[in-house]
């Protein structure tokens, strides 16, 4: 059966709506024009754009090399990467390590960070807790981010988890929903959506954590054939 122009028409709807237009804070806010990463995570130590910095051992900054395809975005650096001052170092890093190689995307090429470069926690008694960062503080630390994206320039970013993909493409997109994706800011920055690796640790039955590793895997392998696709038009 032949399609009706109104039919066509909602065929064409339901492709844009695959590829949510968004744009999230730090593409919008004002950021950090420094004009190198290493500049940039000098100035960065002294941040005090929030009050996060008055508890953090340090400033977690990003890490990879400038001319890294892909720029990694998880939440906030947790307990080991606040200690050690770089980021997914800790059991998410490690987890994320190894499901990057398992989809064949090797971590050097990339260049991860946060939305948060300070960790946010509640002490309870020697153990200190993660805490979720609020809009402002992902707002506030846009600065950096913004900042970050320009210099790299990746031909994808990774939205790990809500509070990434809140820094990124904003509030009207939701995780879950748009898990898998690849989406595209109205400047035409492209955005992988998925989880944060720490999701995984949390789950408790063996065959869920399986299932969500596979699954996790199965969303970081859409970047690999979208570079080649990338490079090849480059």
């Amino acid at each position: 059966m032949q399609a009706t122009d109104g039919s066509k028409a909602s065929m064409r709807t339901r492709d844009t709506d695959s590829r949510v237009l968004a744009s999230g804070i730090a593409y919008q806010e004002p950021h950090s024009h420094t004009s190198s990463l290493k500049r940039m995570r000098d100035e960065a130590q002294a941040c005090e754009r929030c009050e996060l910095y008055r508890h953090a051992t340090h400033v977690v900054f990003g890490e990879g090399t400038k001319a890294a395809s892909i720029v990694l975005v998880g939440e906030q650096p947790g307990d080991k990467e606040d200690l050690a001052a770089r980021p997914f170092v800790g059991p998410a890093g490690r987890l994320l390590n190894e499901c990057l190689s398992e989809a064949g995307i090797d971590r050097a090429d990339c260049y991860v960070t946060n939305a948060v470069k300070h960790f946010k926690f509640e002490q309870r008694g020697k153990r200190r807790l993660h805490s979720k960062p609020n809009a402002g503080e992902v707002r506030a630390c846009a600065w950096w981010l913004g900042g970050e994206l320009d210099i790299v320039k990746p031909k994808l970013v990774v939205a790990l988890g809500a509070t990434a993909l809140l820094a990124l493409l904003g509030r009207s997109v939701g995780l879950m929903k748009q898990r898998g994706k690849l989406l595209e800011t109205p400047a035409g920055h492209p955005v992988l959506v998925t989880i944060h690796p720490s999701f995984l640790l949390r789950l408790r039955a063996q065959g869920d954590i399986e299932a969500e590793r596979r699954l996790f895997v199965q969303d970081l392998t859409k970047a690999v054939p979208f570079l080649k696709q990338t490079s090849a038009q480059h």
